[in-house]
């Protein structure tokens, strides 16, 4: 199974802007807020692993 990790780079309401950051790329992927972690907020580092996500320190 792959693991990819993302930033978040905006909320806009019920959803989130995120970027990848495990490769080279300026494409955001919008994600539903209730896929992510609660406490997320701008500039949260994510992981993304058998279909969930978690917050990385």
């Amino acid at each position: 199974m792959e693991t990819w990790y993302y930033e978040v780079v905006s909320i806009e309401g019920d959803y989130a802007n995120l970027r990848r950051t495990d490769i080279e790329s300026d494409d955001l992927k919008l994600v539903a807020r209730a896929l992510l972690p609660a406490e997320i907020v701008e500039g949260s580092k994510l992981k993304y692993e058998m279909m969930q996500y978690e917050i990385v320190l």
